[in-house]
């Protein structure tokens, strides 16, 4: 599969219409190159989105690389700042071998990544989280950030939409 095909079928796996703009302007910013520099993000293109948005500081292995920017909804659903922590320290642990797999891909592969994870913390089973990781490169070359998106859903606004469906197609 080519790049342009590769990038239409990620593409088409974001369900958030969030997470397909966060998506198209970071492809727009790629260009003619495979991932974006960093230098060329600017948050304020996306103000709707800033709530959700981090950006990861790549450091050494991937425990070691550290939250530099996290958006409000994240300190909202982590009930704590996360401005400054190791992602090796992100909260939840039961959830640290699915976190460091993802930021693995992104980052030692250099490819978009993204999923849906339900109860992001502990006592937050009602939420459903859409993620996506983005990597930037640095004037090296190689993945010196990523860029994050976090959507979050009440569980029962996903089961009362699958309902519809369901009504729907019978």
């Amino acid at each position: 599969m080519d790049g342009k095909s590769s990038a239409q079928a990620f593409r088409a796996q974001l369900v958030v219409p969030e997470q397909r703009q966060m998506y198209d302007y970071w492809q727009e910013l790629a260009g003619e190159t495979a991932i974006p520099c960093r230098a060329d993000f600017n948050p304020a293109k996306l103000p709707r989105l800033l709530p959700g948005i981090s950006l990861i500081d790549v450091k050494g292995d991937i425990e070691s690389c550290s939250v530099r920017l996290a958006g409000t909804r994240l300190r909202e659903i982590y009930d704590r700042e996360v401005t400054g922590m190791l992602v090796g320290e992100m909260p939840p642990a039961n959830k640290r071998d699915y976190w460091l797999a993802a930021y693995h891909r992104t980052i030692n592969d250099a490819l978009p990544t993204q999923g849906v994870l339900r109860g992001p913390m502990v006592n937050k089973e009602h939420v459903v989280q859409y993620w996506l990781k983005l990597p930037l490169r640095t004037s090296s070359n190689s993945v010196g950030m990523v860029l994050c998106y976090d959507h979050f859903v009440p569980a029962s606004e996903i089961l009362h939409e699958e309902e519809s469906k369901i009504s729907i197609a019978s």
